[in-house]
C-alpha cells in the first residue's frame, strides 16, 4: 500500500496541463494545473493524479481521505483472503517402530488435509549413517502411508545427517 506521500495530490501535481475527471465520472476536459486546483477547491474536494504516465496526465476530483481509507480496506481484504501455506515437520529415525511411524503418518495426513506441506526428516545418529538405505526404506513406507492425501513434492535427498523429503497436499 503506497504511503500518503507517494500520491500526487493537489499541490504535489507538477504537470502544466491535466485532464480533469469530476467526482461523478464526467470528463471536465483538459485544464491548466491552476484551473484544476481551483475547481477542486470550489468543490471542496482534492485533485488526485490517477494516471501520471498518460498524455495529458489524468486527475480526478475526490475526497482523498475517503479514497485512502477505501484503498486500505481493499488491501486488508486481499491480505485476509490470501492463502498461507505452512510447512510442518515430522521427524523419524531409522530405528522407529511400525506403530510410531503410523502415528506420525496420521499426523502428517492431518496436516496435508489442512492444506499444509509436510517436511519429513529421517535423522541418522552415529553409525546409522553408514546404512542410509534403512532410512530410505522407512521414508518410502512413510510416503506410502500418506499417499492417499499427499504427493511427493521433493524426492528424498540425503543432506548431511538428514534424509529429507517434502510432501504437498493433493489438489
Amino acid at each position: 500500500m503506497p504511503k500518503k506521500d507517494d500520491y500526487l495530490v493537489n499541490e504535489k501535481i507538477r504537470f502544466s496541463q491535466v485532464l480533469v475527471i469530476a467526482a461523478n465520472g464526467d470528463s471536465l476536459g483538459v485544464k491548466s494545473r491552476a484551473d484544476a486546483l481551483a475547481i477542486a477547491r470550489d468543490a471542496e474536494l482534492d485533485l488526485l493524479c490517477v494516471a501520471p504516465q498518460a498524455t495529458p496526465p489524468v486527475c480526478r476530483l475526490l475526497n482523498f481521505s475517503k479514497y485512502r481509507y477505501e484503498q486500505e480496506k481493499k488491501q486488508k481484504e486481499i491480505r485476509k483472503k490470501a492463502v498461507r501455506i505452512d510447512t510442518k515437520e515430522i521427524r523419524l529415525s531409522p530405528v522407529i517402530d511400525r506403530h510410531d511411524s503410523e502415528t506420525k503418518a496420521r499426523h502428517a495426513c492431518r496436516f496435508l488435509k489442512d492444506g499444509d506441506k509436510v517436511k519429513v526428516t529421517v535423522r541418522f545418529r552415529g553409525r546409522q549413517l553408514s546404512h542410509p538405505e534403512i532410512g530410505e526404506k522407512i521414508l518410502a513406507e512413510f510416503i506410502e502411508l500418506c499417499s492417499g492425501v499427499g504427493m511427493v513434492e521433493k524426492a528424498p535427498v540425503l543432506d548431511g545427517k538428514f534424509l529429507i523429503a517434502i510432501l504437498a497436499p493433493k489438489k
